[in-house]
């Protein structure tokens, strides 16, 4: 099973999904990672979610096109957004630090 890292808030927090696990819909339903993760639309609309990729990239899939709207240039600087990756593989990331986007202020 995939193992998660979130760093947040200067902690580290571990713990396994199921593969195929969406790190957002988990969350929504109480299961880990939640409450260590920030998210709000699960739809790729508000960026809230968005999260630098420490280690596991190279495991995921291309960015989608909300991913490219949205995040733009920041791709190119490790960000993705959580409620789009559909986990198969280890996977460690940080919320920390990342700006939020100007969409996120629109959702709320």
């Amino acid at each position: 099973m995939p193992k998660i890292v979130i760093h947040a808030g200067g902690q580290r927090y571990e713990g396994e999904v199921k593969p195929e696990t969406n790190l957002v819909v988990r969350a929504g339903i109480k299961q880990f990672p939640w409450p260590h993760l920030k998210y709000r639309c699960g739809m790729g609309r508000c960026g809230t979610c968005a999260s630098r990729i420490l280690a596991g990239a190279e495991h995921l899939p291309e960015p989608n096109w909300k991913e490219q709207k949205l995040l733009g240039e920041r791709l190119e600087q490790g960000l993705r957004l959580c409620c789009q990756l559909w986990i198969r593989d280890d996977l460690e990331l940080t919320q920390d630090l990342v700006q939020d986007s100007p969409a996120a202020a629109a959702c709320s």
